[in-house]
Formats: structure tokens, sequence, C-alpha cells
């Protein structure tokens, strides 16, 4: 059973009129669609939403949406944020099947970088989720980049990446050119032009 479980009312008054006055009395409108059946409105109580939302693992686990008795396991798609205010507008979520992969994107922990950026060097991170496909069972909540033994100006890139058993990369699955770097260790700036000056002195 998911940690993750939230109360949902089917949505009967739709529009933005409707979605409006939803806001107001701290709901949240949402839709869920998948496996080949219908988009149902929902709605959710804003309060349990935004204090989920705030552990990491809210948008990569399987969600448990209870809709009129009936449990629904889901992902969230997408989010949507007040532009200004602490408030979430709206929800989107895919309906998972067990036995049916799933495509979504997970978002990467680079671990050890104090290591790395010793004698000043810097870490430039050139992504920050990777998107996949794998067996709900198999979803990992994060994955990691350890940059420790990474020597300067050497780059990690997507086929470097150690993902788990049955998660596969959407971008490598698309062939060699797709593979995209994911994190680069550079030198201290002004480091390049010291060691020139010095050989040019030499």
């Amino acid at each position: 059973m998911s940690q993750y479980v939230l109360d949902a009312e089917v949505r009967v008054e739709l529009g933005t009129g409707a979605s409006r006055r939803l806001r107001r009395a701290e709901k949240v409108p949402a839709i869920l669609y998948g496996l080949g059946k219908e988009v149902v409105s929902l709605t959710l109580d804003h309060n349990k939403v935004i204090h989920m939302q705030e552990d990491e693992g809210f948008y990569t686990h399987i969600l448990t949406l209870n809709i009129g008795g009936e449990s629904v396991e889901a992902i969230v798609k997408d989010i949507q944020r007040h532009p200004y205010k602490p408030k979430i507008t709206h929800l989107d979520f895919q309906r998972v099947d067990a036995s049916q992969k799933i495509h979504t994107k997970v978002p990467v922990h680079f671990i050890n970088e104090e290591a790395a950026t010793k004698g000043g060097n810097t870490v430039a991170h050139h992504v920050t989720e990777i998107e996949i496909t794998c067996l709900p069972a198999q979803l990992p909540e994060f994955v990691e980049v350890d940059v420790a033994a990474l020597e300067v100006g050497a780059t990690v890139h997507l086929s470097d990446v150690v993902l788990p058993a049955g998660v596969v990369s959407v971008e490598l699955a698309k062939g060699a050119d797709h593979d995209q770097a994911v994190v680069t260790l550079n030198a201290p700036k002004g480091a390049a032009s010291e060691e020139e000056a010095e050989e040019a002195a030499e």
C-alpha cells in the first residue's frame, strides 16, 4: 500500500468559476486519466496536498487516491502553482497498472560534491531529472550520481549513470546521439589562464 494516500471527491461542477470557488474553499481541482478509462474530475483537500507535496517522494511514488470508497493507484503527472502565493491550483494524476510500464521523470541527487569541489573546483549540473520508463514497482524515488571521483574537466553522461534494475532511460533508448551530459567538474575560474601564463614564462 502506498504511503501517500489522498481522499478525493468526484467534481460535478466544472469550469473556471467552479474552480475558483473550490480554491476559496481550500480545495484543489484535479483530474485523473489513463489506462484507457474516462477522465475523472476531482477535488482534494488543499492543506493535505500542500503538506504532502513538501516530500520529494510525492512526485515519484505511486499514490493512492480514495475516490468514493474505491482505491486508485496513480502518479502525479503535472502540478500547477499560484505565481506568488503558496498555493497549488491544479493537479493531474495518471492511473497506473502494476503490469504496465509507466513513463515519468525522477530527480537526480548529486552526492559527494564537497569532495569534488576541494581546491575551488565547481560542479555544473546539466540536468536535475531523468526521464525513465519502468514498471510501477520498480519506480525509484531518485537516481544518485556520485561525483567524488570525477576528474577536473570530465563529464558524466546518461550512459554513465547506473539505473536500478528494470529502469530504462528514455533518451538513451533513442540512440547514442541522445547521451546527454549530466554533470561536469570544472576547474577554478582563472586556473587555466594561470597555467598558460606559467608555461609561457618557462
